[in-house]
Order: structure tokens, then sequence, then C-alpha cells
């Protein structure tokens, strides 16, 4: 769920074309990490890594919409 506290946040970020491609190596490197904690069959760090994952993948909806 988009929060209007994320929506204010995407319309001060001034350049949306540039923020895109940095979140997308976060989330790449999140996906690592998650790869890892599977891995490690660590719940705790997998829960950790998908909380993050979802904070990205919102922040990427909202600007991509911009």
């Amino acid at each position: 769920m988009v929060t209007m506290e994320d929506v204010i946040k995407a319309f001060r970020c001034r350049a949306p074309e540039e923020r895109i491609p940095v979140l997308r190596l976060e989330l790449d490197y999140e996906l690592a990490l998650l790869y890892e904690a599977m891995m490690e069959n660590s719940v705790a760090k997998m829960s950790e890594s998908k909380k993050r994952l979802e904070k990205i993948r919102r922040e990427m909806l909202i600007l991509e919409a911009l």
C-alpha cells in the first residue's frame, strides 16, 4: 500500500529518472542478500530483506508512475 508520505517523498525527488537506476541497483543487491539468507536458512535475515525489498518496490512504483 502506498502512503501519502511515499507520494510526497517521490514528488520531492527532483530527478526520478536518476533515482530509478539507483533503485534497480539496490534491488539487485537486496535480492542477492535474500538469496544468501535463503541459502543460510536464516528466517530473520530473509524477513528483513523482504521488508527492504517491499520498500524499494513501493518507491519504484511511485517513481515510474510520475
